[in-house]
């Protein structure tokens, strides 16, 4: 089935948003495009951006230019399973450069329009190790040559992103956006958490929210109190969600961590939450956290990658690095349709292209 899209915005107003140099706060941004349908390109993540302090950071210098209210055209969005940029898990980082995850990938996420990956692992050097069994940390250097591949969007909701602690967790808000990527799915409450990163582009104005079904325990989620991610197992939070970002934005996709490991089929528990963030206005969903790489598929003509298996992580094992970019497709009339180009992680943090570049 094919949905009509969903821009309120009246044709010809011009958008009061500026074009940041860098990121603007999504509540922001939702709350101006709710008002008028602005063409101006911005990348916009989580409010209130952490600096290595603690401290609120400084707002982005701005800059403007006209705008006005193009056509939509078809768009490109790739979404990825789980990168792990901890030189201490992944060695072969350290050793061979930070751009060594990316260069196997031909450009493709440069060519795309909007690519969204899972990060497996708090960005800080702050906080202390959580007791459990894997605990991950991000090196801050190695995010801006993610962003020269052309990561735009960053899912921190995830089994990792607590391991050094809600200190480090928040600290991770300011080093992901300091690079010019887009954190979603943590913040300094539940509200900051499930806010989107919006993104102008081709016409379209995109959200894209983060959600973790896989919790290690409880005080791990945000709550109207405490740091910490938007919970992935409570479809009524998840739903409401996306409705209050569908309302501000044309299209939808969200980066879920959910399943059980080891796992090359969707659970029933994700199938039915998968299909209530569709029918709540949700245009795509990526899914990840199995260490599988699981089929693609859909509901009400939307597009569900179930689970895109690792990515940028060890070469474990042959089954653990069979991988793939999920891609979804969106054509000028609002219909989405969606693939999976087939990778593999040839070496340690080195995923590369194994077929087609792009979908048919």
């Amino acid at each position: 089935m094919q949905r009509a899209t969903r821009c309120r915005r009246p044709t010809g107003v011009r958008s009061p948003l500026p074009v940041p140099a860098l990121l603007l706060p999504a509540a922001v941004l939702l709350a101006a495009a709710l008002a008028a349908c602005g063409t101006s390109t911005v990348v916009a993540g989580n409010p209130a951006p952490v600096t290595s302090a603690g401290a609120p950071a400084a707002a982005p210098t701005t800059v403007t230019e006209p705008v006005g209210t193009p056509e939509r055209r078809r768009i490109v969005v790739s979404g990825t399973g789980d990168v792990n940029l901890d030189p201490d898990y992944v060695p072969a980082l350290a050793q061979e450069g930070w751009a060594h995850a990316w260069s196997g990938l031909e450009g493709l996420f440069t060519e795309d329009d909007l690519t969204v990956v899972n990060l497996e692992c708090p960005v800080s050097d702050r906080g202390a190790p959580v007791p459990k069994e894997f605990t991950f940390r991000c090196d801050p250097a190695a995010l801006p040559a993610a962003r020269e591949a052309g990561v735009e969007v960053a899912n921190l909701a995830n089994n990792h992103s607590g391991d050094y602690g809600p200190v480090a967790l928040l600290d991770s808000i300011g080093h992901v956006r300091a690079a010019g990527i887009a954190p979603v799915g943590i913040g300094e409450d539940a509200e900051a958490a499930n806010t989107p990163a919006i993104v102008e582009v081709g016409g379209w104005t995109v959200a894209v929210l983060g959600f973790g079904g896989v919790v290690p325990s409880g005080d791990w989620l945000a709550t109207d109190s405490r740091p910490g991610m938007a919970d992935g197992d409570d479809i009524a939070s998840m739903t409401e969600a996306i409705r209050l970002a569908d309302e501000g934005a044309d299209l939808v996709f969200v980066s879920i961590h959910w399943g059980v490991e080891l796992d090359v089929e969707p659970r029933a528990e994700d199938v039915e939450r998968a299909r209530a963030m569709i029918d709540a206005g949700a245009d795509g969903i990526f899914g990840h956290h199995s260490h599988r790489l699981q089929p693609l598929g859909e509901h009400a003509g939307r597009p569900i990658a179930w689970g895109l298996g690792n990515f940028v992580w060890p070469r474990n094992s042959a089954e653990g690095s069979r991988t793939a970019v999920a891609q979804f497709v969106v054509e000028p009339d609002g219909s989405v349709a969606g693939c999976l180009l087939p990778a593999d992680i040839v070496s340690g943090g080195h995923p590369v292209l194994t077929g087609d570049r792009s979908c048919g």
